[in-house]
């Protein structure tokens, strides 16, 4: 997609009362992850997922850096310097959470044990692609443990803006940025729909309230369809 002028996509955004922020869009995530799953909630807005998730679910919520059972964040009176995700926030724990060695913690990576991750992106492509860990020349890449979780787990989930600040869509044919792994994302949770990444391309299984296909087609590069649409 061109790059759009600041004041148009402004306009655009504004004409979507729906739009959801990071809380509101962790809320509906976290609605379609099983009971009983093992879950990476990685760093950046994935991490808010344990902070709204209902306690009374059982997910269990993992933290590379070695923490098995991730709770919500932690209130400022009660934040402590050796309690923290691999955001580098502080964070509380739930009761039967374990601190492991940080290759244990790959191990349980690497083992194919966790059921999801969840992880932001630069960039996702039709076929499944993403890239999140490098936007060449500008600041120094880190990989962290993202190429380990995109092929080590059961399933790839994506929480992301759709847009990026100078409103280019971070939905593409191919994605122009380092990748992290290929063909491993299956689902796209973004501020204004969720889309499941099909072998014909990207499916829109829910629009926010105030906004429809054909006014989200026009501000994406590639071709996104309803589910049984053709």
């Amino acid at each position: 997609m061109s790059l759009q002028t600041e004041d148009s996509f402004e306009r655009f955004l504004r004409t979507v009362p729906g739009r959801r922020t990071a809380r509101q869009l962790a809320v509906r995530l976290a609605a379609d992850i099983a009971d009983g799953w093992f879950v990476n909630i990685g760093i950046g807005k994935p991490t808010v997922i344990a902070d709204v998730v209902d306690p009374s679910r059982e997910i269990i919520f993992h933290s590379e850096n070695g923490i098995i059972g991730v709770g919500p964040f932690a209130e400022e009176s009660a934040q402590d310097d050796d309690l923290i995700n691999a955001s580098k926030g502080f964070i509380t724990i739930v009761s039967g959470a374990a601190f492991v060695h940080h290759s244990d913690s790959f191990a349980l990576i690497r083992g194919g044990h966790l059921d999801l991750a969840v992880m932001g992106a630069f960039q996702v492509a039709e076929n499944g692609d993403f890239a999140n860990w490098n936007i060449p020349g500008t600041k120094i890449p880190a990989i962290g443990g993202a190429m380990d979780l995109a092929n080590g787990v059961k399933r790839v989930w994506i929480m992301m803006d759709l847009f990026d600040r100078a409103g280019v869509s971070k939905l593409c044919e191919r994605c122009s940025y380092p990748l992290t792994a290929r063909g491993v994302v299956q689902r796209v949770y973004t501020d204004l729909a969720i889309f499941e990444v099909s072998t014909t391309g990207f499916i829109v299984r829910e629009l926010v309230e105030g906004l429809s296909l054909e006014e989200l087609q026009r501000h994406v590069p590639v071709k996104i369809r309803l589910e049984g649409s053709v």
